[in-house]
This record gives structure tokens, sequence and C-alpha cells, in this order.
């Protein structure tokens, strides 16, 4: 029957969950697919889905083509076009030029991803990658949070 769900599973559930550390040294995209895979290969959890958030609200999370870092400069480029660091435009500016832009950055973007899991792997097409967007200029430690959920 299409539509029907076998809940006779969910009792085989489990979790795990990861927190990884991303060291920004400024502003761009940092890939950090190896890292998630690595983790995830260690897990008994073969099939399910994965959680990637990061715990902040100056930094963001993508998934973009990782065969070229052409797309991952015209990205960065296109969002300091997009929201330029001009103190002139925001209210909020105490923590200097880049803050409210980066605020706004990562509004725009998402600080969560769900990635399907199968056979003990991410199931992402074949030029993806994942991306720690960092949206300061400063370096920053980031904190990535990931949880899976399977069997």
């Amino acid at each position: 029957m299409q539509g029907r769900i076998d809940i006779s599973k969910w009792d085989t559930m489990e979790q795990a969950q990861h927190r990884l550390t991303v060291n920004a040294r400024g502003q761009g995209l940092y890939e950090v697919t190896g890292e998630i895979a690595a983790w995830l290969s260690g897990q008994p959890i073969r099939d399910g889905l994965l959680t990637v958030f990061v715990r902040h609200t100056s930094a963001s999370l993508l998934i973009q083509e990782n065969a070229d870092q052409d797309v991952q400069r015209d990205i960065e480029s296109f969002f300091a076009k997009l929201v330029p660091e001009d103190p002139r435009l925001y209210r909020h500016n105490s923590e200097g030029p880049d803050d409210m832009p980066a605020h706004i950055k990562g509004a725009l973007t998402q600080t969560q991803l769900s990635i399907p899991v199968g056979a003990g792997r991410m199931l992402l097409g074949t030029w993806q990658g994942i991306y720690l967007f960092e949206h300061r200029r400063a370096p920053h430690r980031r904190e990535v949070v990931l949880h899976l959920i399977g069997q």
C-alpha cells in the first residue's frame, strides 16, 4: 500500500551525536565533508538521517559544488555585494562593521542541513560538499553539531 509506514522498525532506531570544531581563519567557505564522513564511518548506524547544525548566528552551512573552487569564490563575492559592510546601513555595529552583515548573511542561508544516510555514507550528489560559511572577518572557532538517527 502506497504511503504506509512500517512502524515495527521504529523500536530499533539508534542515535549518535558529535561536536565538530571548525577553525575558520576569516570570511569564506570551509569544506567539512571529509570530517563529517570520517565520523559517520565510525558509527554503527548504516541508514538514517544526519542533521548538521551550526551553533552560531554569524556563520551558516551550505551544500555546494566542491569540484571547482571558483564556485565558492563566486558565492563569497556575491554575498559581499549583496550585504555590504557599511556601518551607515545598520543600527547594530557595536561588534564591528562586519557583525551585522554577518547576521544578515546567516539569516539568508541555513544553520541546519538534513542529509540522508545509506550504507553508512551521506547520500550527497557527485559534486556536492558541505561547507561552513564563515561571515566574520576575524578568525573564529565554530562548533558544528552532528546528529545521526537511524538503524
